[in-house]
């Protein structure tokens, strides 16, 4: 996956960027009302989202047992028989990685073995970014002797918030340079940037430092992912492989919850970036209560009823 060696820092470029946000605001709204998948086709679509999952557990009391019972679901995302019905049984649906902490990294590579799906580890001084700069480059590195084959960095957010553009290019440089050929998710931690432009702006510098994938957020913040943050490094990654040539994915993570929520994200990813975005290699949602609403809906289009969410467990 990794593709983007980045380009030099272009000051002029970051800071001639605008962001009219009204005219965020109004294409935002009209999104949801341009396209609509409904029957087989929305079965259809959320199949593809599945496949497009980060399967995520970040939380304090995760353990081995929790995390192998992750990878369990991530192998078979979806019930034998749902897939039976959906006539997808021989389809590859599993979800596009698993992702969790440097500890737990190999615990996650042993029950994962053999399926092909990657394990990804948040790194960085997840998820403030306040850690010492050194301890935060070993961080990396130590994800990746762990057994990590993507990684996912979260910014200095105040180098964002004060416009040190080169101290964060310098930053993302870095970890690029750690990561080596395994593919770099820098985390933009959108909801504590102060505006559109500072978004646009921070996405433009991760892409120049090399970062394979552009992140809203840690999951951790009051506000995570928006759908106008969205459009807007939606923006940036189009403007950065017009002028270079090189293709950026995108990722959304935190508050997606339901299925609803994923077909939009979809939808704004068809329409701003086409349909070659709507690929795993492309295009990732970071989270973790989402698969299990996927599935309830997958059985309601089988049965046309609604089941309990206790039929659909996660761990």
């Amino acid at each position: 996956m990794h593709s983007n060696a980045g380009i030099p820092l272009d000051l002029a470029w970051v800071n001639a960027a605008r962001v009219n946000r009204s005219a965020v605001d109004r294409r935002v709204a009209t999104l949801p009302g341009r396209r609509t998948v409904k029957q087989a086709w929305q079965a259809a679509w959320l199949l593809r989202a599945i496949t497009l999952i980060d399967l995520t557990t970040l939380q304090g009391d995760d353990t081995p047992g929790n995390v192998q019972r992750l990878c369990a679901k991530a192998r078979r995302p979806v019930r034998d028989d749902l897939l039976a019905a959906l006539g997808a049984a021989a389809l590859p649906i599993r979800v596009a990685a698993v992702c969790v902490y440097p500890e737990l990294v190999p615990a996650a590579a042993r029950a994962l073995s053999g399926s092909g799906i990657p394990v990804a580890s948040v790194a960085a001084g997840f998820p403030a970014g306040l850690a010492p700069f050194e301890l935060r480059v070993k961080e990396v590195e130590y994800a990746i002797e762990m057994g990590a084959q993507e990684i996912d960095v979260v910014i200095s957010r105040r180098h964002a918030l004060l416009g040190d553009w080169p101290a964060l290019y310098r930053e993302v440089r870095a970890f690029r340079e750690a990561c080596g050929q395994v593919p770099l998710k820098v985390i933009l931690e959108t909801g504590e940037l102060a505006h559109l432009r500072q978004v646009y702006q921070a996405s433009l510098v991760c892409m120049m430092a090399g970062a394979d994938f552009i992140k809203t957020s840690t999951g951790k913040a009051a506000v995570n992912a928006t759908p106008a943050v969205g459009l807007v490094m939606c923006r940036a990654i189009r403007d950065y492989a017009e002028r270079t040539g090189v293709q950026v994915g995108f990722k959304p993570a935190g508050g997606i919850r339901t299925a609803k929520q994923a077909l939009d994200w979809m939808i704004l990813m068809k329409e701003e970036l086409g349909d070659e975005w709507l690929d795993a290699r492309l295009f990732r949602l970071g989270a973790s209560a989402l698969l299990t609403d996927i599935e309830r809906q997958l059985e309601h289009h089988v049965t046309g009823a609604y089941s309990a969410a206790f039929r659909h467990p996660m761990v």
